[in-house]
Protein backbone atom coordinates (compact mmCIF):
# COMPACT_ATOMS: atom_id res chain seq x y z
CA UNK A 1 0.00 0.00 0.00
CA UNK A 2 2.78 2.44 0.94
CA UNK A 3 4.73 1.64 -2.25
CA UNK A 4 1.69 2.28 -4.42
CA UNK A 5 1.09 5.63 -2.67
CA UNK A 6 4.69 6.77 -3.26
CA UNK A 7 4.54 5.83 -6.95
CA UNK A 8 1.33 7.78 -7.36
CA UNK A 9 2.75 10.87 -5.72
CA UNK A 10 5.89 10.72 -7.90
CA UNK A 11 3.76 10.41 -11.04
CA UNK A 12 1.78 13.56 -10.29
CA UNK A 13 4.91 15.42 -9.24
CA UNK A 14 6.41 14.66 -12.64
CA UNK A 15 3.27 16.00 -14.34
CA UNK A 16 3.42 19.09 -12.14
CA UNK A 17 7.08 19.76 -12.98
CA UNK A 18 6.59 19.31 -16.72
CA UNK A 19 3.47 21.48 -16.67
CA UNK A 20 5.28 24.18 -14.71
CA UNK A 21 8.12 24.33 -17.23
CA UNK A 22 5.72 24.31 -20.20
CA UNK A 23 3.59 27.13 -18.82
CA UNK A 24 6.62 29.14 -17.73
CA UNK A 25 8.08 28.90 -21.24
CA UNK A 26 4.76 29.90 -22.83
CA UNK A 27 4.46 32.95 -20.57
CA UNK A 28 8.09 33.97 -21.02
CA UNK A 29 7.83 33.58 -24.78
CA UNK A 30 4.85 35.95 -24.98
CA UNK A 31 6.63 38.44 -22.71
CA UNK A 32 9.65 38.29 -25.04
CA UNK A 33 7.39 39.00 -28.01
CA UNK A 34 6.22 42.11 -26.13
CA UNK A 35 9.87 43.15 -25.55
CA UNK A 36 9.78 42.82 -21.75
CA UNK A 37 13.10 42.95 -19.93
CA UNK A 38 14.49 39.81 -18.27
CA UNK A 39 12.87 40.44 -14.91
CA UNK A 40 9.52 41.25 -16.49
CA UNK A 41 9.69 38.10 -18.60
CA UNK A 42 10.53 36.09 -15.48
CA UNK A 43 7.52 37.48 -13.61
CA UNK A 44 5.17 36.74 -16.52
CA UNK A 45 6.52 33.20 -16.85
CA UNK A 46 6.30 32.60 -13.10
CA UNK A 47 2.77 33.97 -12.90
CA UNK A 48 1.69 31.73 -15.78
CA UNK A 49 3.22 28.70 -14.08
CA UNK A 50 1.95 29.21 -10.52
CA UNK A 51 -1.11 31.44 -10.96
CA UNK A 52 -3.73 28.74 -11.46
CA UNK A 53 -2.38 26.50 -8.72
CA UNK A 54 -2.19 29.43 -6.30
CA UNK A 55 -5.84 30.33 -6.88
CA UNK A 56 -6.77 26.66 -6.48
CA UNK A 57 -4.91 26.26 -3.19
CA UNK A 58 -6.37 29.44 -1.73
CA UNK A 59 -9.89 28.30 -2.63
CA UNK A 60 -9.21 24.90 -1.06
CA UNK A 61 -7.91 26.52 2.12
CA UNK A 62 -4.32 25.34 1.58
CA UNK A 63 -0.98 27.13 1.63
CA UNK A 64 0.09 27.90 -1.96
CA UNK A 65 2.22 25.01 -3.20
CA UNK A 66 5.14 27.12 -4.42
CA UNK A 67 5.75 28.54 -0.93
CA UNK A 68 6.96 25.11 0.21
CA UNK A 69 9.26 24.25 -2.69
CA UNK A 70 11.70 26.61 -4.47
CA UNK A 71 11.59 24.41 -7.59
CA UNK A 72 8.83 26.53 -9.15
CA UNK A 73 10.87 29.72 -8.86
CA UNK A 74 13.93 27.97 -10.27
CA UNK A 75 11.89 26.40 -13.08
CA UNK A 76 10.66 29.81 -14.19
CA UNK A 77 14.27 31.04 -14.29
CA UNK A 78 15.16 28.04 -16.47
CA UNK A 79 12.30 29.04 -18.78
CA UNK A 80 13.83 32.52 -19.20
CA UNK A 81 17.20 30.99 -20.05
CA UNK A 82 15.50 28.65 -22.53
CA UNK A 83 13.71 31.50 -24.28
CA UNK A 84 16.88 33.62 -24.40
CA UNK A 85 18.81 30.70 -25.89
CA UNK A 86 16.18 29.92 -28.52
CA UNK A 87 14.51 33.32 -28.84
CA UNK A 88 14.87 33.57 -32.62
CA UNK A 89 12.84 30.40 -33.08
CA UNK A 90 10.36 30.79 -30.22
CA UNK A 91 9.39 34.43 -30.72
CA UNK A 92 8.82 34.14 -34.46
CA UNK A 93 6.71 30.98 -34.38
CA UNK A 94 3.28 31.08 -32.78
CA UNK A 95 3.00 27.29 -32.85
CA UNK A 96 5.80 26.98 -30.27
CA UNK A 97 3.82 29.06 -27.77
CA UNK A 98 0.68 27.08 -28.56
CA UNK A 99 2.48 23.76 -28.00
CA UNK A 100 3.83 24.66 -24.57
CA UNK A 101 0.55 26.31 -23.53
CA UNK A 102 -1.47 23.24 -24.51
CA UNK A 103 0.86 20.87 -22.68
CA UNK A 104 0.70 22.99 -19.53
CA UNK A 105 -3.07 23.25 -19.80
CA UNK A 106 -3.49 19.47 -19.95
CA UNK A 107 -1.03 18.58 -17.22
CA UNK A 108 -2.20 21.23 -14.77
CA UNK A 109 -5.81 20.14 -15.24
CA UNK A 110 -4.88 16.64 -14.10
CA UNK A 111 -2.69 17.88 -11.24
CA UNK A 112 -5.43 20.23 -10.04
CA UNK A 113 -8.00 17.43 -9.99
CA UNK A 114 -5.68 15.03 -8.19
CA UNK A 115 -4.83 17.53 -5.46
CA UNK A 116 -8.48 18.44 -4.92
CA UNK A 117 -9.50 14.78 -4.63
CA UNK A 118 -6.55 14.09 -2.31
CA UNK A 119 -8.01 16.70 0.06
CA UNK A 120 -11.38 14.91 0.12
CA UNK A 121 -13.36 17.31 -2.06
CA UNK A 122 -16.10 15.87 -4.33
CA UNK A 123 -15.58 15.19 -8.03
CA UNK A 124 -17.60 18.17 -9.24
CA UNK A 125 -15.31 20.42 -7.22
CA UNK A 126 -12.24 18.61 -8.55
CA UNK A 127 -13.37 19.25 -12.13
CA UNK A 128 -13.80 22.96 -11.35
CA UNK A 129 -10.40 23.14 -9.62
CA UNK A 130 -8.77 21.27 -12.50
CA UNK A 131 -10.08 23.85 -14.93
CA UNK A 132 -9.01 26.63 -12.57
CA UNK A 133 -5.49 25.21 -12.27
CA UNK A 134 -5.18 24.88 -16.04
CA UNK A 135 -6.71 28.15 -17.18
CA UNK A 136 -6.24 30.78 -14.45
CA UNK A 137 -2.48 31.14 -14.99
CA UNK A 138 -3.11 31.99 -18.64
CA UNK A 139 -5.67 34.61 -17.65
CA UNK A 140 -3.19 36.31 -15.30
CA UNK A 141 -0.49 36.09 -17.98
CA UNK A 142 -2.67 37.84 -20.55
CA UNK A 143 -3.58 40.57 -18.08
CA UNK A 144 0.11 41.22 -17.36
CA UNK A 145 0.96 41.51 -21.07
CA UNK A 146 -2.09 43.74 -21.66
CA UNK A 147 -4.08 41.30 -23.80
CA UNK A 148 -7.70 40.27 -23.56
CA UNK A 149 -7.47 36.85 -21.85
CA UNK A 150 -7.44 33.99 -24.32
CA UNK A 151 -10.17 32.25 -22.37
CA UNK A 152 -12.63 35.01 -23.37
CA UNK A 153 -11.79 35.62 -27.00
CA UNK A 154 -10.78 32.54 -28.97
CA UNK A 155 -11.34 28.82 -29.42
CA UNK A 156 -12.39 26.44 -26.65
CA UNK A 157 -9.85 26.74 -23.82
CA UNK A 158 -11.12 26.30 -20.26
CA UNK A 159 -13.93 24.10 -21.55
CA UNK A 160 -11.25 21.65 -22.72
CA UNK A 161 -10.13 21.39 -19.09
CA UNK A 162 -13.69 20.73 -17.95
CA UNK A 163 -14.15 18.03 -20.56
CA UNK A 164 -10.83 16.46 -19.58
CA UNK A 165 -12.01 16.45 -15.98
CA UNK A 166 -15.19 14.67 -16.99
CA UNK A 167 -13.11 12.05 -18.82
CA UNK A 168 -11.07 11.56 -15.63
CA UNK A 169 -14.25 11.09 -13.59
CA UNK A 170 -15.85 8.62 -16.01
CA UNK A 171 -12.73 6.49 -16.28
CA UNK A 172 -12.28 6.43 -12.52
CA UNK A 173 -15.97 5.62 -12.04
CA UNK A 174 -15.61 2.54 -14.24
CA UNK A 175 -12.59 1.32 -12.29
CA UNK A 176 -9.58 2.48 -14.30
CA UNK A 177 -6.26 2.96 -12.55
CA UNK A 178 -5.92 6.54 -11.31
CA UNK A 179 -2.63 7.13 -13.11
CA UNK A 180 -4.18 5.89 -16.36
CA UNK A 181 -7.16 8.18 -15.73
CA UNK A 182 -4.78 11.11 -15.44
CA UNK A 183 -2.89 10.24 -18.62
CA UNK A 184 -6.04 9.78 -20.71
CA UNK A 185 -7.65 12.90 -19.26
CA UNK A 186 -4.57 14.95 -20.16
CA UNK A 187 -4.51 13.52 -23.67
CA UNK A 188 -8.20 14.37 -24.08
CA UNK A 189 -7.51 18.01 -23.12
CA UNK A 190 -4.75 18.20 -25.72
CA UNK A 191 -6.91 16.61 -28.44
CA UNK A 192 -9.88 18.88 -27.71
CA UNK A 193 -7.65 21.96 -27.75
CA UNK A 194 -5.99 20.93 -31.03
CA UNK A 195 -9.34 20.26 -32.69
CA UNK A 196 -10.74 23.55 -31.41
CA UNK A 197 -7.87 25.51 -32.94
CA UNK A 198 -7.77 23.56 -36.19
CA UNK A 199 -11.50 23.85 -36.85
CA UNK A 200 -12.03 27.20 -35.06
CA UNK A 201 -14.48 25.70 -32.58
CA UNK A 202 -15.83 28.11 -30.00
CA UNK A 203 -18.91 28.69 -27.90
CA UNK A 204 -21.69 30.94 -29.26
CA UNK A 205 -21.19 34.62 -28.50
CA UNK A 206 -23.70 36.61 -26.53
CA UNK A 207 -25.16 39.48 -28.48
CA UNK A 208 -27.33 42.35 -27.35
CA UNK A 209 -29.68 44.04 -29.78
CA UNK A 210 -28.59 47.52 -30.81
CA UNK A 211 -24.88 46.89 -30.30
CA UNK A 212 -22.27 46.40 -32.99
CA UNK A 213 -19.99 43.39 -33.00
CA UNK A 214 -16.33 44.38 -32.78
Amino acid sequence: MDLQFNIQIDFYQILDFIGTLAFAISGTRLAAAKHFDLFGAYIVGLTTAIGGGTVRDLLLGLSPFWMKDPFYLICSAIAVIWVVAFRKVLVRQDNTWFLFDTIGLALFTVVGMEKTLANDFPYWCAICMGAMTGAAGGVLRDVLINEVPLIFRKEIYALACVMGGIVFFLLHYFGCDENLCGILAGISVIIIRLLAVKYHLSLPRLKVEGTKEE
